[in-house]
């Protein structure tokens, strides 16, 4: 009997078993090609061939991930969220485009005469030479609400006019103004940088700067907490704890401490992002963790001397307020494990309410409701409360009048308006009753920017450096206006003063004049 002529076939190396098998597990479609094109193999035995490489196809795609990440082909990036996102470079500064912006800036700066600016000359009134206003973070009161002046809320289609657009360093601090400049801190390379910015043109005044630089590779590196501005001085605090009081026209330094090394605290892990808050003559700022009554402490403003210092509580993210609560001027403090008040003047504790979030991420500021009543927000399924502040002799007590989750503000402060509070609910703008704590509207997705209240209408800078602009009313969400602002990660908030709308992130900032038009045939 003649051989079988098929038996003498030689079949190819990529078909042997173990070139096969090598194939599935380093090419898995390239395997799954060959299998499926073996006419020898049986149908149910490419389905389980199949089935077993979809099971690799997991930690295979895991391990491409992790190798392109390894060689800077691809990022993770928090956005806010519970999970990472794969970019092709994470937000930050390019420190090269900001050196040459500047550099350019100082060139035509010396090629020509001074001169009064022509955004200042189109106003009766420079900045300069306007009351300082927006000189804290989130505002005046901390409350995110401006109401110095008329701006204008009706956009044209390309939105408002856009007065200057550059690069800047890292960090997720806002801006002060005032002296027409604006103020904020920002990481340059190894060093942080506290800087002065003229307000309607965007130019470089003055920095200052010493070596720092906190690293974290969820949040991201630099500063957190905004400057504050005070009589002619700014007071900027560091991720690491350096605190400094500048002068605010010339930016030397007046005197420096270090927050961490005078109280022994430990760097909290997300580092001190807290904003210098004013007191009279103290400077009041908020340490780390293990400071041994040293966690919150006042600073003489003019010479840097140390007036006092109190509570043993780890710190956590949310700048402190001086409100009046229950008729009671009372500094209103949020910890890892409480939200209290404490007596300015004799440091006593007057309530305090337990309050906790996952990993003591509590970064939401309070927001005021009236004379007696606040709300605390925060995300990780957390959600909001209302508290009543009553006083009971010479005491004070805590009441909640509801709590839910409704309303869940993990780094994106709330602002109170007639009634109904407007906050991002984990990146969703909502609308709920300030009475009974129920959510009127949920709508528009922003990611985890930040928002401030003014005119009637909410500032919405979204997570992913969009401008929008949101009618503040239960009636139903009403987006007016949209258009892209910014480029990348934005965390940080929004400032408005003198009917400019300052917004940065952590590569670039810009700023929009929202003052009204002048018409030269007014309406009667």
């Amino acid at each position: 009997m003649a051989d079988d002529p098929l038996s003498t076939l030689e079949i190819p190396w990529y078909r042997t078993p173990f070139f096969e098998r090598l194939i599935l597990l380093a090419l898995p479609p390239l395997g799954l090609l060959l299998v499926w094109t073996d006419f020898e193999r049986t149908r149910g035995r490419k389905i389980f061939i199949s089935i077993f490489t979809g099971f690799w196809l997991i930690p295979y795609l895991a391990l491409l991930l992790f190798a392109a990440i390894g060689l800077d082909l691809l990022d993770l990036e928090f956005k806010g969220g519970d999970r990472p996102s794969i970019v092709r470079h994470r937000s930050g500064p390019d420190y090269l485009a900001l050196e040459e912006d500047r550099r350019l800036r100082r060139a035509e700066d010396s090629a020509r005469a001074p001169s009064t600016n022509l955004a200042a000359q189109a106003s009766s009134v420079s900045p300069a030479q306007l009351p300082a206003y927006w000189t804290d973070f989130r505002g005046p009161r901390r409350d995110g609400h401006y109401d110095e002046r008329p701006i204008l809320t009706d956009w044209p289609i390309d939105g408002p006019p856009r007065l200057w657009r550059q690069p800047c360093g890292g960090g997720y601090a806002s801006f002060v103004v005032a002296e027409g400049l604006a103020f904020t801190i920002e990481q340059r390379r190894d060093r942080e940088i506290v800087v002065a910015y003229e307000l309607d043109t965007g130019r470089e005044v003055w920095t200052s700067s010493y070596e720092a630089r906190f690293s974290e590779w969820m949040g991201g590196d630099g500063p957190r907490a905004t400057p504050t501005y005070h009589d002619g001085f700014v007071y900027s605090l560091g991720a690491a704890g350096e605190l400094r009081c500048l002068s605010a026209s010339l930016g030397t330094v007046l005197w420096r401490r270090n927050l961490l090394d005078e109280t022994g605290a430990q760097n909290l892990p997300y580092g001190l992002a807290c904003s210098p808050l004013i007191l009279g003559r103290s400077v009041i700022v908020l340490s780390g963790q293990g400071a041994n009554e040293q966690a919150v402490v006042a600073y003489d403003t003019l010479t840097g001397d140390r007036v006092w210092a109190t509570l043993s509580d780890t710190m956590a993210y949310a700048s402190p307020a001086l409100v009046e609560l229950a008729g009671r001027p009372q500094l209103l403090l949020t910890t890892a494990r409480r939200v209290l008040g404490l007596d300015p003047d004799t440091r006593a504790v007057l309530w305090d309410y337990r309050w906790e979030v996952p990993y003591n991420n509590a970064i939401a500021m309070p927001v005021l409701a009236g004379t007696n009543q606040l709300m605390i927000s925060a995300g990780y399924g957390v959600g909001a409360a209302l508290l009543e502040i009553r006083a009971l002799g010479n005491a004070f007590e805590a009441d909640t009048l509801w709590r839910n989750r409704n309303l869940k503000n993990k780094f994106n402060p709330s602002v109170f308006w007639q009634g109904h509070f407007y906050g991002l609910d984990e990146g969703v703008l909502a609308c709920v009753n300030a009475d009974s704590g129920a959510r009127v509207w949920r709508d528009g997705r922003y990611q985890y920017g930040q928002l401030l209240l003014a005119q009637g209408h909410l500032f919405v800078l979204a997570g992913d450096g969009e401008l929008a602009l949101v009618e503040a009313t239960p009636r139903a969400f009403n987006e007016k206006h949209r258009l892209p602002a910014l480029k990348g990660k934005t965390w940080n908030v929004p400032a408005l003063a003198h009917g400019r709308l300052l917004l940065r992130n952590a590569s670039e900032m810009t700023c929009f004049d929202l003052r009204p038009r002048r018409t030269d045939n007014p309406a009667p």
